[in-house]
């Protein structure tokens, strides 16, 4: 494993989530990460959601990162790709503003449709970026071997969890939203990078500046 990192400098970074919770869940450990680098900025971008758990997204993002904004749609949840050319237009009018060095986003192979798309759409939006694809748990079980690894502290890895549970109440009556679920992932993707905790990417193009 080659470790990469940053150049120093503020980061711009924007965080797409096809639902509310879907960045946290997916990415959440990593913008905590993010928040204690200096001049770090985020912006978050939620394509779904009743105004209650738009409102939940809200809150959950500028827990994670005080600071960040958030932006929010209320295209209809598990009918994106009905809402493509609705969807793409929200995707370049944020890119028409934005100017982000790494971009966060659902895999472009998720067996969810709304993420699916939205993880192949931000690849034909941001073409100067690094785009990194972020895994959400599920019961369609389609997680793959990922690409890239952020590692967390222990710290972190626990504070994403009550921070998620903190700030989603609305979904504590999944029967898949516990802490087990979370710890247990960002565990095993920890083992996988020689670390205690980590959150794991996809990536399908990487520019290397070696010298």
């Amino acid at each position: 494993m080659l470790p990469l990192a940053p150049s120093e400098g503020p980061l711009e970074v924007l965080a797409l989530g096809a639902h509310p919770d879907d960045i946290e869940i997916g990415c959440g450990g990593t913008l905590l990460t993010l928040a204690e680098r200096p001049g770090t900025t985020l912006r978050g971008v939620v394509l779904t959601g009743t105004e209650e758990r738009r409102a939940e997204a809200q809150a959950a993002l500028a827990a994670f990162v005080p600071g960040s904004a958030l932006e929010t749609s209320a295209f209809r949840d598990g009918r994106l790709p009905a809402d493509w050319d609705a969807v793409k237009d929200v995707l370049h009018d944020v890119a028409g503003r934005t100017d982000p060095d790494l971009v966060l986003c659902p895999r472009v192979d998720d067996a969810h449709q709304d993420h699916r798309l939205l993880g192949r759409l931000a690849a034909t939006v941001w073409r100067n970026a690094l785009i990194l694809h972020y895994e959400i748990p599920k019961w369609d079980a389609d997680l793959t071997p990922p690409t890239h690894y952020v590692p967390l502290t222990p710290e972190a890895a626990h504070r994403k969890v009550e921070l998620l549970d903190a700030s989603y109440p609305s979904q504590h009556d999944r029967d898949w939203w516990d802490e087990e679920l979370f710890l247990g992932l960002m565990r095993l993707r920890g083992v996988e990078c020689k670390a205690r905790y980590a959150e794991a990417f996809h990536a399908s193009k990487v520019r290397l500046q070696l010298g």
